[in-house]
């Protein structure tokens, strides 16, 4: 890979990082993300250019706003950093191809709802719903292995046996995780599992596949029980009460999964 290639993307990653942190601030508050420009949080003074350059901005001003002097939150470099970080990691392995793309948008949203998960334990429509529109699209260009789409649909073409996989995955992930949250929410008498999970779970699955897909599930799901039991008795907090933000753990586990387990092979054959 060509240094000069990867040296782009990582600053296209930074400048998108950047509007991801406009999109994770002003989504959950029902804000425009294109207008006004960007304003400070605490004092609403609206910022001129040079107060916005990814990660540099942050490091000059000190982490401070200049109009107020109120602190800027580290999440805003820790974003850019992260989404120009996973775009390097995405275009190494998988090059100048359809399947980068693809894998760029997935990370990108997974980034805004990590974050509006963390902060808002919100995970806005737009991006779960929106997120599996444009998963569906994609498995129409780029094929999304599995047995499912060629046991179903045997004599069908390649773009609709991965559509029949991205379909497959999303009711394997979002279904079963559904009911389980339904009836233990209703053993217990309160929300074990929000809509806003089975969205993102859905989603997921459209992306990644009914097996990649149960990989990330089983990785959140591990990672989320051993991080919570240490918030809780770190915080000295009642696990019955304590709200995890499961959807940041997804998200995480969804992540790795490209990065780590996704054959670049068989999502790179554009249909």
């Amino acid at each position: 890979m060509q240094p000069v290639y990867l040296s782009f993307v990582f600053l296209a990653g930074l400048i998108f990082g950047s509007f991801l942190n406009v999109c994770i601030y002003r989504i959950p508050r029902d804000l425009s993300i294109v207008a006004p420009r960007s304003f400070c949080p605490e004092c609403g003074t609206q910022l001129p250019w040079p107060q916005n350059i990814p990660v540099l901005s942050y490091l000059f001003l000190r982490g401070h706003c200049r109009s107020c002097s109120k602190p800027i939150s580290l999440r805003y470099p820790l974003v850019e950093l992260t989404t120009a970080t996973l775009f390097l990691l995405i275009a190494s392995r998988y090059g100048v191809e359809l399947a980068a793309f693809k894998w760029m948008l997935f990370a990108a949203i997974l980034v805004v709802l990590f974050w509006t998960d963390l902060e808002e334990r919100l995970l806005p429509d737009e991006c779960t719903i929106g997120g599996s529109i444009a998963g569906l699209i994609l498995a129409c260009f780029i094929i999304l292995p599995g047995f499912i789409g060629e046991l179903v649909l045997p004599d069908a073409s390649r773009r609709w046996q991965s559509l029949a996989n991205a379909f497959a995955g999303a009711l394997v992930l979002g279904l079963p995780i559904w009911a389980v949250g339904a009836l233990w929410g209703y053993i217990r008498k309160r929300e074990a599992l929000g809509l806003g999970d089975v969205k993102l779970l859905a989603m997921m699955g459209i992306f990644l596949g009914p097996g990649a897909g149960l990989l990330a599930v089983t990785l959140a799901a591990v990672s989320g029980a051993f991080i919570g039991l240490i918030l809780v008795l770190w915080r000295r907090k009642s696990a019955r009460n304590y709200e995890l933000p499961f959807g940041s753990f997804l998200c995480a586990a969804a992540i790795l999964v490209v990065i780590l387990r996704m054959p670049p092979g068989s999502l790179l054959d554009v249909l």
